[in-house]
This record gives structure tokens, C-alpha cells and sequence, in this order.
């Protein structure tokens, strides 16, 4: 399963938009995880939150997805949002990603999924299970969509 994630980086889709970061670092733990997460769940779209430090992603926090269409939409579950939200202000870490499933899709911002990027300063990460590149982030400010690299670390963090 590591073979997959080699070489993970992809150019930006729009060069002149200014991001938060360049990068995001993911272990191959929580890469692996994502994956697992959004096979568990088709045909519906899995979602959760990512939180860690500087880029980088430590925790994983898989949610429900509470949309009325889980087959073609996420919604976290407003519970687990705030619950979440509230472990990672506590923990003193800030919110480094949400994520979400295209589980019948290429893994690129819909347009719903860019309307409802409501975290300007996270990554949003959509996982396709199906496609060449499972994984892939995105910064998505202002309507516009800015592909960020993964880099993946090895070992714990």
C-alpha cells in the first residue's frame, strides 16, 4: 500500500492565486486511514477533519456525513463539528483540513464543494478511491481553486 503514495504532487490549477501554503504534510498513517475511511463508506462520500501544526497533519477525525444526498454531497454532522472544533482549540492545534469523498468521481472541487469551502486558511483534501491519484489537496478561497502538494512524512510525527 506505501507504493501508492510515491511521488504524490500535483501543479497548482491556477498559478496567479495566493495561498495559505504551498503544502500540505500528511504521515502515511493518516494517507492510508483517509483511503480506508472513503472505501468504508461508498457509495456514499465519507468527510472529517484534519488538525495538526505549521502544515503539518497529526490528527484525524473522521465524522459523519449528515447531507440528505450522501451519495453525491457531505455535510459534517453539526455534533461532531462542534465536538471536533472544540478538541482542537483545547489541544491548542489548529484545523489544517477538512476532507471528503468522491467515491464514484475524479478527486477534483465540485462546484458545490467550492461554494461550501467555509475554512479559507484549511486545505480541503477529497479522496477518490477509484482514481490514479487517491488523494489530493486543495486551497479553495474566494471561489478560486488552488491545488496544493502532499508532502508525505514517514514514520510518526
Amino acid at each position: 500500500m506505501a507504493e501508492q503514495w510515491e511521488g504524490l504532487k500535483h501543479p497548482p490549477l491556477q498559478k496567479h492565486h495566493k495561498t495559505v501554503r504551498a503544502a500540505i504534510c500528511i504521515p502515511r498513517q493518516i494517507l492510508d486511514a483517509l483511503l480506508a475511511d472513503a472505501r468504508a463508506h461508498a457509495p456514499n462520500e465519507s468527510c472529517g477533519l484534519l488538525s495538526g501544526r505549521d502544515s503539518t497533519i497529526t490528527n484525524f477525525h473522521p465524522t459523519q456525513n449528515a447531507s440528505p444526498t450522501p451519495e453525491t454531497n457531505y455535510e459534517i454532522a453539526p455534533t461532531d463539528l462542534f465536538k471536533f472544533m472544540s478538541e482542537i482549540r483545547e489541544q491548542n492545534l489548529e484545523l489544517i483540513g477538512v476532507y471528503h469523498s468522491h467515491p464514484a468521481t475524479e478527486n477534483t472541487p465540485s462546484p458545490t464543494d467550492i461554494a461550501r469551502a467555509y475554512y479559507p486558511e484549511a486545505g480541503y483534501i477529497i479522496v477518490s478511491p477509484k482514481s490514479q491519484t487517491p488523494i489530493r489537496a486543495f486551497q479553495i478561497r474566494e471561489g478560486k481553486v488552488t491545488e496544493l502538494s502532499i508532502e508525505v512524512l514517514r514514520g510518526e510525527t
